[in-house]
């Protein structure tokens, strides 16, 4: 089939527009970033202030950081432990759908690319919720492709349906959906909401979306508005670092979070930082390398930032990044992942999304935390009224 190319700013038919200036806000901040024009004093200064500004945290995200990453990484720790204490949650994605009808040129799901699609039936959701749910983790990512004719909004709230009678946290990480819709959702049992703006450059972001519904970036940029909208309890903001200028995406999203926290003070905030990474067909796709040093940059700068918030190591790093980043920025790690449609009991009904850098189980993930003198965490306390530890 072949898609019509649409004005990338304009929203489509079908498509909730809301009232809300977020989003010119932070391409405004966006704009006028310059990275190159902070100093190690600027840094210094960011990293011993009682509450980090907007400049502070551009300060952290500069070049002029690179060299004070261990400065950095005493204050980062020590406002993990602040806000969080020694606790690590834990959690694995189920995806149960690939199809897709967007065209991103980053991404294995791209309609175009030649792989096997899959779709689990609810039975076979169950059968995997069952078995994700035997090794203890407790919360729960739903994912699909981005198609709503073949995961339309009524297939993933059956799935969340599902999830809830073995979990008591679930996220979904789908298409950006309206208002009314993130409501179904949270009625069914849904908690979180992640969504990647991928990049905050519109033009880049127009290049690297050609055709699909997410070409439409303001509906996209305000999904997670949308989403608290909704009732959702929390959302995840990121950007995918190495598409574009990874300093400016990071700042954007960051400033994203912070407004959306500012209007919303209830919603919960959390943060991923995914890399691009190699998927099926293509192996080298990284035409903005960002290295770990930059990564956990990032991450520190964040936490200074916004101290409450949460964040998400996935497994697209490696073990031993992975490791060091749990208790120094990261709280939530995920464990014992299957990014081929199914798979967590014999073989995936469909083609994975990118390659995993980290496959332990659960367990080895939990023991990984313990030994660091760190309290893996199953359940989330704020649904249950008490933490499981393991």
């Amino acid at each position: 089939m072949i898609q019509e190319k649409f004005n990338h700013m304009e929203y489509q038919k079908g498509m909730e527009a809301i009232e809300s200036d977020i989003m010119d806000r932070v391409l405004a901040d966006m704009q006028a970033y310059d990275y190159d024009s902070y100093t190690p004093a600027d840094v210094l200064r960011a990293v011993n202030a009682a509450y980090p500004s907007k400049e502070d945290f551009a300060a952290l995200l500069s070049p002029a950081a690179t060299n004070m990453l261990e400065i950095i990484a005493q204050r980062s720790k020590q406002e993990t432990a602040k806000h969080f204490g020694n606790s690590v949650c834990m959690f694995t994605p189920l995806y149960i759908a690939n199809y897709c009808e967007n065209q991103c040129v980053y991404c294995g799901f791209n309609c175009k690319n030649k792989i096997n699609r899959g779709k689990l039936n609810y039975e076979e959701i169950e059968h995997e919720l069952k078995v994700i749910s035997a090794t203890g983790l407790q919360e729960i990512l739903i994912l699909t492709g981005e198609c709503r004719s073949a995961s339309g909004v009524e297939y993933i709230g059956q799935a969340v349906r599902l999830a809830k009678k073995y979990f008591t946290t679930i996220g979904i990480e789908i298409y950006p959906v309206n208002s009314d819709e993130y409501r179904y959702l949270q009625e069914c049992g849904a908690d979180f909401v992640s969504v990647y703006q991928e990049t905050y450059n519109t033009d880049k972001y127009e290049q690297v979306h050609p055709a699909g519904p997410k070409r439409c970036y303001p509906y996209r940029f305000n999904a997670q508005e949308r989403a608290i909208m909704g009732g959702m309890r929390g959302v995840a903001f990121g950007s995918l670092l190495g598409l574009d200028n990874f300093r400016k995406d990071a700042f954007a999203a960051g400033m994203q979070a912070y407004y959306i926290q500012r209007k919303y003070p209830h919603a919960e905030i959390s943060f991923s930082f995914p890399r691009l990474r190699p998927y099926k067909n293509n192996a080298d796709n990284n035409p903005h390398d960002v290295h770990e040093k930059q990564l956990l940059q990032v991450m520190m700068a964040y936490r200074l930032f916004m101290p409450f918030a949460g964040i998400t190591i996935s497994t697209r790093e490696r073990q031993g990044f992975r490791d060091n980043v749990t208790g120094l920025a990261a709280t939530k790690i995920s464990a014992g992942v299957k990014v081929g449609i199914g798979g967590h009991d014999g073989e995936p009904k469909g083609d994975e999304q990118f390659e995993i850098s980290d496959p332990r189980s659960v367990d080895e993930v939990r023991s990984a935390i313990a030994s660091k003198g760190l309290q893996p965490v199953f359940t989330d306390y704020i649904n249950t009224g008490s933490a499981q530890i393991c």
